[in-house]
Formats: structure tokens, C-alpha cells, sequence
């Protein structure tokens, strides 16, 4: 009997247990559930009060940021850098915004190593840009894609003139079609290749000889590392990948190496002439994809971006946008970006006739008058540069 009593008793005290815990959980859920609208309250009063205490700094600084902005901005105008007698690298400089960049450094009597994979092209290049005003000018035939080639261009140029003062990263190529189409994304390993490790490969070599000169790294990326443009998702993806590049590598040298990011809209050059990677992965020039894509937006000329854009560098500008108006796309991307998405989409994706490139901004473009005002008669033709 005492043994079963024992039995009894603990079974009752299990129970009873078991029915506490229950009653706990309960009134636990209950007050949880009760204090739910009060967490939720305070958590949105919490992130209204960092909101506040954010936009606070923002009111009182931001007056004297701009006074600071433009007093340095005057001063940089009147005292601009004077690069007679430096030495610029420029790679991706056989066509397009690399060769004028040459010619508007030529002009103001710097040293040219001019880097491109076509040496027949650099030449041309080469010599014209001796005949604008350049001393010396160095040709550098390589593949910004492969390391080796990155130094061996970066140690020819400084044992040749003996230093180094900008580096102009600027080669780039272009890829147009849907992913969803594409034969097999390892064939765009080329494009990262070139449009973000071949603005890495010379960067890592040249920095110690920019710091002996107090130098500078300009690199030329696309407002398609801001914006959305369909039919371009590795491109757009370089871009995006390049721009944080020099932002963050900005942060790290300080004021050793100064950085200018230069941000193209859409310019005269080999690329807005059509010459892409397909979705096969070949290169090749297709005016129907081009203008699937680039649609009716105005094409600045090359010469007048590169004198523009140059300028500004001289001037110590950290990010140059031009065409000047993409500075505003820029700020709707910031303040409105499901728009910006939507607008592009619409333009660029979608397609309103049978083929797959009649795209609305194909359409627009094709619009009496329209393609005379918005594209050069050089972006008219396929021929691109041989050699």
C-alpha cells in the first residue's frame, strides 16, 4: 500500500506539474499577445526617433557641406592639377572614349602609355596624339584580362619614363540579350574579366608608383552602375562591381592616391555603335540589339566628352557624371527607384513588334527625325576600327 500511495503521489504531482507549465505557456501567449501592438509601437517609434536623429545632421551640416563643396570647387577651377610633363597610362585607348582621353592629355603636354590588345589601332592613336602635343608616347600592346600582361605594362611604363601620375582604367566591352537567353553564362566570364579585374590588375601594380607621385587612378565605369537597363545583367553587374571598387579602395589609400570615377552616359564610341557580346558569347556588331537597348537617348560625341571630362579630372573631381544630365537620373534612381525599374523595363525589355528587339525605345527611335537628332552619323555605321 505504501508503495502505491507513493506511486499516486507522484503521479499527481506530474500532473500537476504538467497543468502549471500548461498554465504558464497560456498566460505567457496571452501577455505576448497583448504586448504585441505595444512592441510593434515602440519599435516604429524607435526607428521614427533614428530617422529624426539622422536627418537632424543633415539639416544643420548640409549648408555648410555645399559652401565647403563649392569653395573647393572654385579654388580647383582657378588652381587646377597641370599635367605637362606627367605620365598617364591609359588602357582600352585603340578607339572610342580611351583614344580621346589620349588626345585631350596630349594636348595638355603629358607623356602617353597607350594600352590596347589591337597594336596597329594604338599606333594610330600614338601618332596622332604626338602631333596634339604629347612628348613621348609609349605603346603597350596586352590584355587587361590577364595579369601578367597588367605588370609587365605598368613596370614598361615606369622604366621607360621613370614614373607614373595617372592611371586612365578605361577598357570595357558590352553584352546585350536577356539572361534567360543565354547558351551558357560561362561565356560572359570574359566580360568580368575585362570590365572589373582589368580595372584590378593595373591598380594593384601601379598603386605603389602613384604613391611616389601623389598620383591618381581614374576609372571610367557606365551609369549602368546606377541604373537599371534591360538586356544588359552582366554588364550592368561589371559596372555595379567596379564603381564599389574604387569607392571603398578611395576610403583606404586616403589621400595618397586620389581617385576619379568617371560615369558615362551614353557616348560615341565602339560600344554605342553596336559591337557586343551576343548570348552565344561571340563579338560582333548589331545595330538592332544596340538600339533595342540604347533606344532614342541621346549619344554625347566622344571629343566633347573626353575635353569635359579631362577637365575635370585636372580639377579633382571624385565622381564626374556625363553627360551632366545622367546626374539626374542618378538622383530618381536614389529617391524613385521602382520607376526608374518600371520606365526601364518598358523601354528596354518588352517587346512590341515580332521580333525580340522591337522594344518601345526601338520603336521611338525609328520615328521620323528621331535617330538623325539623337545618334552621330559615326554611330550610323558598323564599321568599327580594324587591327
Amino acid at each position: 500500500m505504501p508503495l502505491r500511495t507513493d506511486v499516486a503521489i507522484s503521479g499527481a504531482k506530474q500532473h500537476i506539474g504538467t497543468a502549471l507549465r500548461g498554465s504558464r505557456a497560456y498566460f505567457s501567449s496571452v501577455n505576448l499577445q497583448a504586448r504585441a501592438p505595444t512592441t510593434m509601437l515602440m519599435s516604429k517609434l524607435g526607428g521614427l526617433a533614428m530617422e529624426v536623429a539622422l536627418a537632424a545632421p543633415l539639416v544643420l551640416f548640409l549648408p555648410a557641406y555645399y559652401v565647403y563643396k563649392l569653395t573647393t570647387s572654385l579654388l580647383s577651377s582657378v588652381f587646377p592639377e597641370d599635367v605637362s610633363g606627367k605620365v598617364v597610362l591609359i588602357t582600352g585607348a585603340s578607339s572610342g572614349i580611351g583614344e580621346h582621353l589620349a588626345y585631350e592629355y596630349a594636348k595638355r603636354g603629358a607623356y602617353l602609355a597607350l594600352v590596347a590588345r589591337r597594336e596597329a589601332s594604338l599606333g594610330e592613336v600614338a601618332d596622332n596624339a604626338s602631333a596634339l602635343g604629347a612628348p613621348g608616347v609609349l605603346v603597350l600592346p596586352a590584355d587587361v584580362s590577364k595579369p601578367d600582361d597588367c605588370q609587365k605594362f605598368v613596370d614598361d611604363t615606369v622604366a621607360y619614363f621613370g614614373r607614373l601620375d595617372h592611371l586612365v582604367n578605361n577598357a570595357s566591352i558590352w553584352q546585350v540579350c536577356r539572361f534567360e537567353e543565354m547558351d551558357d553564362v560561362n561565356n560572359f566570364r570574359t566580360l568580368m574579366d575585362i570590365n572589373f579585374w582589368g580595372h584590378v590588375y593595373p591598380t594593384r601594380h601601379a598603386i605603389p608608383h602613384l604613391k611616389k607621385t601623389h598620383g591618381r587612378i581614374v576609372g571610367v565605369t557606365s551609369n549602368s552602375s546606377y541604373i537599371f537597363i534591360g538586356r544588359n545583367s552582366f554588364y550592368n553587374a561589371s559596372k555595379a562591381a567596379v564603381l564599389n571598387f574604387y569607392n571603398t579602395l578611395r576610403m583606404e589609400l586616403g589621400g595618397d592616391v586620389r581617385i576619379t570615377e568617371i560615369i558615362p552616359g551614353v557616348v560615341e564610341s565602339e560600344i554605342t555603335k553596336g559591337k557586343m557580346l551576343t548570348k552565344e558569347g561571340k563579338m560582333k556588331v548589331d545595330q538592332d540589339q544596340r538600339d533595342a537597348v540604347l533606344g532614342p537617348t541621346p549619344a554625347e560625341p566622344v571629343a566633347l566628352f573626353a575635353k569635359r571630362v579631362v577637365r575635370e579630372v585636372c580639377r579633382g573631381a571624385r565622381y564626374v557624371f556625363e553627360p551632366r544630365w545622367y546626374l539626374a537620373v542618378y538622383m530618381f534612381r536614389v529617391c524613385f527607384p521602382d520607376i526608374l525599374a518600371w520606365s526601364s523595363q518598358l523601354l528596354t525589355v518588352n517587346s512590341v513588334g515580332p521580333a525580340k528587339t522591337d522594344t518601345l525605345g526601338k520603336t521611338i527611335l525609328d520615328m521620323p527625325g528621331v535617330r538623325w537628332f539623337t545618334q552621330p552619323a559615326s554611330l550610323q555605321t558598323p564599321d568599327v576600327r580594324a587591327g
